[in-house]
């Protein structure tokens, strides 16, 4: 296994790819082999991966949304997520869908959800959702569910659909977190994914999005599925895999063969890197550097060509 940087991404087919999102900048990933390889650091809303996507299926992932937190990494969260999906609403060409991969909330308040509800319904974007620990809190994810769950859903509020000939599976790994301190998907929910794949084509694209990473970034601070290799062996067939993940509130690359792991930023604050300090958390920066750090990502799926992936700042 080989790691690289951003500068020198290389073309092994199990290399691995780490970085971190860089001050004013969008990190910008063209996935060939299942292998990202670097097209620039300073493409913003501009660029040849927005370019190319004029043609394809683009949707947007956002994570970590944290409504109701009010220390100093971000007094206002409320006015970080409307940038975000104001910087989405820009796009040269308008996404398909959005995805939330979790922590929509800080503390499972009704106040909070109640206020992520209506600034989520102002974006107009299709958003599908899946919980975070901080959504969980006291209830097993029931005001989350009521909210913001899938009506196709399991009775555990995982599920999948398919669009612009995508399979995108909705898994949902925290409701284990507090006891266990990761990630965790369950026998029934792993049953589920079993059966949920079977009919598939192993020439579908396939799209998963859960909030804890489904590889070990860091197990020492929770950031890792205990379960997810069973997981993965029910996706190992699959030519393109791609994991969306929200949770550790920076952007962490991995590909091993077909399998592509990415987690985003967060559009409330930044968390230390993995081992940096003992233990993760909001990390404050200095205000005019916020936005440098938190922000929203792109992928286009262009039919014929390499899926592109773009890491937007809020700069």
């Amino acid at each position: 296994m080989t790691t690289d940087s951003p500068e020198n991404p290389g073309s092994t087919r199990r290399g691995l790819l780490k970085c971190m999102a860089w001050a004013g900048t969008g990190i910008v990933w063209t996935v060939a082999g299942g292998v990202p390889r670097g097209l620039g650091l300073d493409l913003g809303l501009g660029g040849e991966a927005l370019a190319a996507g004029m043609d394809g299926f683009t949707f947007v992932q956002i994570s970590d949304s944290h409504i109701g937190f009010n220390k100093e990494a971000n007094p206002d969260p409320n006015a970080t997520l409307q940038a975000a999906l104001d910087r989405v609403a820009k796009l040269p060409k308008p996404p398909a869908m959005m995805l939330h991969t979790g922590d929509v909330t800080h503390l499972s308040k009704p106040a909070e959800f109640d206020t992520a509800e209506q600034i989520m319904k102002g974006s107009k974007f299709e958003t599908h959702y899946t919980p975070g620990e901080h959504d969980v809190i006291g209830d097993d994810g029931k005001q989350f569910f009521a909210r913001f769950g899938s009506k196709g859903a399991a009775p555990g509020g995982w599920y999948s659909f398919d669009q612009g000939g995508v399979h995108f599976v909705g898994l949902v790994n925290v409701l284990t977190f507090e006891k266990a301190k990761a990630g965790g998907l369950g026998a029934e929910q792993l049953e589920w994914l079993e059966k949920d794949l079977k009919g598939k084509s192993a020439s579908t694209p396939i799209v998963v999005f859960a909030h804890v990473p489904m590889w070990p970034v860091y197990p020492q601070w929770g950031w890792a599925t205990e379960d997810a290799p069973q997981a993965l062996g029910y996706l190992k067939r699959f030519g393109s895999v791609t994991m969306l993940n929200g949770h550790i509130h920076q952007v962490v690359q991995k590909v091993e063969g077909n399998v592509t792991y990415q987690t985003a930023m967060s559009t409330a604050f930044p968390q230390p890197k993995a081992g940096d300090g003992p233990s993760p958390g909001p990390m404050k920066v200095p205000a005019d550097q916020l936005r440098s750090v938190i922000g929203v990502r792109e992928i286009a799926v262009i039919p014929s060509k390499a899926a592109s992936v773009t890491d937007l700042t809020l700069a």
